[in-house]
């Protein structure tokens, strides 16, 4: 059964000793949780530590600073979305419009990053820089499996597509009002399957205008 994660099931879960890697784990997924729901400033580390389970030290040991964190958090949702569209690409399988989306159990990482668009910060043009880098890799990729076409401009369509995804997750709350789907927390067969996934799959299949 499916597991949604929360801040409370963080702190209730047992704490591993010596495992750093377990450590640094349970904090940036706490402190993606609590940046979704409060956004960062409103987040202070002592609340982070609490929601972890370890001693604010720790997170200042292994981050440095609340925005050394928030960036490692950055880096982890980059991470992911990467290697869910490297493995639909590599596939050549059905394009995936859901492509932003929670796979599995875990923080709410799509909740996060539609918080971190419009939070103002100075990360945010890293963000989407290193995805639009990210995308124009795995696009490659598509074009190698035959599931993309070639194109002249490879950065600048790259760009433009991962600035339509993430406008739409930046408006999601819009995108619920005329879609009826919610795309920071979506299930894949409903997306395609939704008035928003059909017209998407068209769009990036046969396009508006004749030619």
């Amino acid at each position: 059964m499916k597991r949604s994660f929360s801040v409370s099931s963080v702190s209730d879960e047992p704490r591993p000793r010596g495992d750093k890697a377990s450590t640094k784990s349970r904090i940036r997924d706490a402190a993606i949780t609590l940046f979704a729901d409060q956004g960062v400033a409103a987040t202070g580390v002592r609340a982070i530590a609490a929601a972890a389970g370890v001693h604010p030290s720790l997170i200042i040991h292994y981050f440095g600073t609340k925005d050394g964190l928030r960036v490692a958090c950055d880096k982890h949702v980059a991470a992911f979305v990467r290697e869910h569209k490297q493995n639909v690409m590599r596939s050549a399988g059905r394009f995936d419009v859901a492509e932003l989306r929670d796979l599995g159990e875990g923080p709410p990482l799509m909740r996060y990053l539609a918080r971190t668009l419009v939070d103002g910060s100075p990360h945010t043009a890293a963000l989407v820089d290193e995805m639009v880098n990210d995308a124009v890799d795995y696009l490659s990729e598509g074009v190698a499996s035959g599931l993309v076409r070639p194109t002249e401009h490879p950065y600048e369509r790259a760009a433009l597509l991962a600035i339509w995804s993430l406008g739409a997750l930046a408006l999601h709350e819009h995108v619920q009002r005329l879609f009826g789907i919610d795309l920071t927390n979506l299930d894949g067969a409903a997306a395609v399957e939704s008035a928003y996934g059909r017209v998407a799959s068209e769009l990036l299949g046969t396009g508006i205008f004749r030619t």
